[in-house]
C-alpha cells in the first residue's frame, strides 16, 4: 500500500476527494447563482423578512395562519408561494457553506494550526448567527468580523501550493456573502446590497471553478501561455463591469426601461436620461426598494449604460475567441466561449423584446455564470511548458 493511500493524500500534495469536493462545490454554487436570480426576479426576496429562518421558522410556513403571531408579519404578511423560494435559496447556499468549510479544514491540515484556525473563525461567525437573532447586532457583527480577519490573516501567511490560501479566501469570501444576503433582506433590497450580493456569489462560483481546476490538475501547456493569460484575465474583468451593471439593472427595476425598444429605447438611440440619479449608490437607510424607487429617466441611463457596456464585452470578448481559435489546443475552448457569447447576447436581446420574461431572465443569470467559467477555466488550466 502506497504512502498517499495510507495519508489520504494524492500525488499533488493535496487530499485524493479534495478535486471532487471542489466540483461537487462549483456545480452547487451554479444552483445557488440560478435558483437565486430565480427569487428575486419572481419579486421573493424579502418573502422571509426575518433572517435566518423563515417567520420563525427552519422551515417555511405552511399556511399563513403558521405564523400569524410571530413579530415578522408585522413587516410583511406571509406568502407561502413566495416564502418557500427565498428559504430554500437559503438552505442551499448553507449546504454550499458547509462544501467551502470542508475545503479550507482539509487544505489547511498540513499547516501549523491551520485546521484550528479555519475552525476558530467559523465558530466565532456561528456564535455571531443567534446573537443576531437575539438583537445582540453589534456583539454579532464584532464576532464575525474577528472570523473574517482570522481567514484573512490565515490566507495572506500561506502560500497556495496546497490551494490553502484561496480556499481560506473563499471561505472568507463566502461568509460576507451570507452577511450581504441578511443585509438585502434587512435593508430591503438595497440596491447596492443587491448588486454586491450578485458579485459575491459569482466571485465564489469563480474561486470555486478555478479550485477545482487547480485540484484536477490538467494544465494546458503553451509557451504563450503568459500572454494569453492575461487577455483572459482583462476579459474577466470587463465582464465583471457588465455583470455589475447588470445587477443594477436588475436591482433598480430598469430592465425594461426602454420599453420592449431594441436597439433603439423608447422609439429613439438616445432618449432624455439622467445619469446622475441613476448612479447614486447610497440613499441610507429603510427605503423599501422592491419594485424601484428611480424615475424613468434615471432607469433609462442604467439601461443605456447597460447595453454599452455590452457592446463593449461583446467586442472584447469576440477578439479574444478569434485570438483562441487561432491558437492550436484552445481551439474547442473558444468554440464554447464564442457560443456562451451568443447566447448570451440573444438571451439579453430576447428579455427586452419579449417582456422579461421569468425562465429568459433566469436563463440571462445562468448564461454570465457560463462565460465566467469558461474564462476562469482557461485561466486557471494554462501554463507554460514544463523545462
Amino acid at each position: 500500500m502506497s504512502v498517499s493511500s495510507l495519508t489520504g493524500l494524492s500525488s499533488s500534495g493535496l487530499y485524493k476527494n479534495f478535486h471532487r469536493i471542489a466540483w461537487l462545490a462549483v456545480a452547487l454554487a451554479l444552483c445557488v447563482i440560478v435558483f437565486g436570480a430565480f427569487v428575486r426576479l419572481s419579486n421573493a426576496g424579502l418573502s422571509c423578512p426575518d433572517w435566518p429562518t423563515c417567520y420563525g421558522r427552519a422551515a417555511w410556513p405552511s399556511h399563513a395562519d403558521d405564523a400569524v403571531d410571530h413579530v415578522a408579519t408585522q413587516i410583511r404578511p406571509v406568502e407561502v408561494h413566495k416564502a418557500w423560494r427565498e428559504q430554500f435559496h437559503r438552505m442551499i447556499a448553507g449546504l454550499l457553506g458547509v462544501l467551502v468549510l470542508t475545503l479550507a479544514l482539509v487544505s489547511a491540515r498540513r499547516r501549523s494550526k491551520g485546521m484550528a484556525q479555519i475552525a476558530l473563525a467559523s465558530l466565532l461567525v456561528a456564535i455571531a448567527i443567534p446573537l443576531y437573532m437575539k438583537g445582540q447586532h453589534v456583539a454579532a457583527s464584532a464576532l464575525a468580523i474577528v472570523g473574517e480577519a482570522i481567514l484573512i490573516a490565515a490566507a495572506a501567511r500561506w502560500s497556495n501550493t496546497d490551494l490553502s490560501r484561496v480556499s481560506a479566501l473563499t471561505l472568507a469570501v463566502i461568509i460576507f456573502q451570507a452577511l450581504l444576503g441578511m443585509w438585502t433582506v434587512t435593508w430591503l433590497l438595497k440596491p447596492i446590497v443587491v448588486m454586491a450580493h450578485l458579485l459575491g456569489g459569482l466571485l465564489t462560483f469563480s474561486l470555486l471553478v478555478w479550485i477545482a481546476w487547480r485540484a484536477t490538475n490538467q494544465p494546458i501547456r503553451l509557451a504563450d501561455a503568459p500572454r494569453l493569460r492575461g487577455w483572459i484575465a482583462l476579459g474577466i474583468a470587463v465582464l465583471g463591469v457588465q455583470i455589475a451593471l447588470g445587477g443594477w439593472t436588475s436591482a433598480n427595476y430598469a430592465a425594461l426601461a426602454c420599453g420592449n425598444d431594441f436597439p433603439t429605447c423608447v422609439g429613439q438611440w438616445w432618449p432624455r436620461h439622467d445619469f446622475g440619479e441613476a448612479f447614486v449608490l447610497w440613499r441610507g437607510i429603510g427605503v423599501d426598494y422592491e419594485g424601484g424607487i428611480l424615475d424613468g429617466e434615471a432607469r433609462i441611463a442604467i439601461q443605456l449604460a447597460h447595453r454599452i457596456m455590452a457592446g463593449v464585452v461583446f467586442v472584447y470578448l469576440a477578439a479574444l475567441t478569434v485570438a483562441l481559435l487561432r491558437t492550436p489546443g484552445l481551439r474547442g475552448w473558444a468554440t464554447l466561449l464564442g457560443a456562451l457569447l451568443l447566447l448570451q447576447v440573444g438571451l439579453g436581446i430576447a428579455n427586452v423584446k419579449l417582456g422579461l420574461p421569468l425562465a429568459v431572465a433566469v436563463a440571462h443569470n445562468g448564461g454570465a455564470a457560463l462565460l465566467l467559467f469558461a474564462l476562469v477555466s482557461l485561466l486557471a488550466r494554462l501554463r507554460t511548458p514544463e523545462p
